[in-house]
């Protein structure tokens, strides 16, 4: 009984050494200051933010009302949501009413073509702020994926060949400042001219968008992939020729290894020129997503307008925001720099 005692006294006696000892060290320094840097901080600024725009929002007056603070913000987000709710209960009701009548029809004995038909037939709501949410990430991560496995090859051969470099550069310069307001129109036209088809696997609008997104998102993933393949060892390179790599091998064994932080670069910033390109595309051409929410909600001119736009800007903020952020955690698993996505 007394050993017990006394084994229970010595672990009351070191825990609250340990306890005192870390209070007396630098560890419960280091410990709060990275908590206040990481979470106190930012948590501040925003909160700073949030008063400074509730302030003011105050003082503006513009046709449709004074501006929305965060309030009336949030409100509309919640508003939005509902519609998106009761939007996705008018299809699950009108789906159920087609599998009703497709069982009385067969049931009735009705020809297998009509009971096709019937069941082919889809609900044709409105899309919700939800619904163009999803609508512009899928297009915007087709024009990326696109332009990616266009620009990463290009990149790596030019990056390789200071003769190709020399002969592809003047065409990167002059292509690269090209608005997307420019190649739109272009984009249009060609679309509208060649694809031509009774049954279309895809509609004109997601075409041109994600054509205009590839266009815009080619130049920074071909420039950055070219100067890191150009800039990888020699050291590297002259080991590779001693050991007598073929071209894929040395590429994929070497080249790829030094060339990915370089090449994350040119990938993350042609996401988000992609992403912001595809929002002023849809406002343009009147595509489906963000962007023509964005603008019909500026012709709609009702009382909610204005903090309806406020809560698509947020959320085409918040959405690049994420983007860069999954580009960030997608280097860190291919590279050997298991630091970039702190950076």
């Amino acid at each position: 009984m007394s050993i017990a005692i006394r084994s229970h006294k010595t672990f009351e006696i070191t825990w609250l050494e340990n306890a005192i000892g870390f209070l007396a060290s630098d560890r419960l320094t280091k410990t709060t200051g990275k908590l206040a840097r990481n979470v106190l901080v930012p948590f501040t600024a925003i909160l700073v933010f949030l008063l400074l725009w509730a302030a003011g929002a105050q003082q503006v007056q513009t046709s449709l009302g004074v501006l929305p603070g965060p309030a009336k913000v949030w409100e509309q987000t919640k508003a939005l949501y509902d519609e998106h709710v009761a939007e996705r209960d008018k299809a699950a009701a009108f789906y159920e009413r087609m599998d009703k009548r497709v069982e009385k029809a067969i049931a009735a004995g009705k020809p297998a073509e009509k009971i096709e038909r019937m069941k082919s037939r889809s609900y044709t709501g409105k899309e919700t702020f939800i619904d163009q949410i999803f609508t512009s990430l899928w297009t915007v991560m087709t024009g990326f994926v696109i332009a990616s496995l266009i620009a990463i090859p290009v990149g790596i051969v030019i990056g390789m060949s200071q003769t190709l470099y020399q002969a592809f550069n003047p065409i990167i310069q002059v292509f690269k400042p090209v608005s997307p307001l420019a190649w739109l129109p272009l984009v249009t036209m060609v679309v509208s001219a060649v694809y031509v088809s009774d049954d279309p696997w895809f509609s004109k609008s997601f075409l041109n968008s994600a054509i205009t997104v590839t266009l815009c998102c080619l130049w920074p993933t071909i420039i950055n992939t070219a100067v890191g393949v150009s800039g990888v060892s020699k050291d590297l390179i002259n080991v590779s020729r001693v050991l007598k790599l073929s071209w894929f091998t040395k590429t994929l064994k070497i080249v790829l290894p030094s060339a990915i932080p370089m090449m994350f670069t040119g990938l993350r910033l042609s996401l988000g020129i992609g992403w912001m390109v595809l929002i002023a595309a849809e406002m343009l051409a009147q595509n489906p997503g963000l962007g023509k929410f964005v603008w019909d909600e500026f012709q709609n001119g009702s009382s909610n307008s204005l903090a309806r736009i406020m809560v698509a800007v947020i959320a085409i903020g918040f959405i690049g925001f994420l983007l860069d952020r999954g580009m960030l955690a997608l280097q860190r698993t291919v590279s050997w720099d298991k630091s970039a996505v702190l950076r």
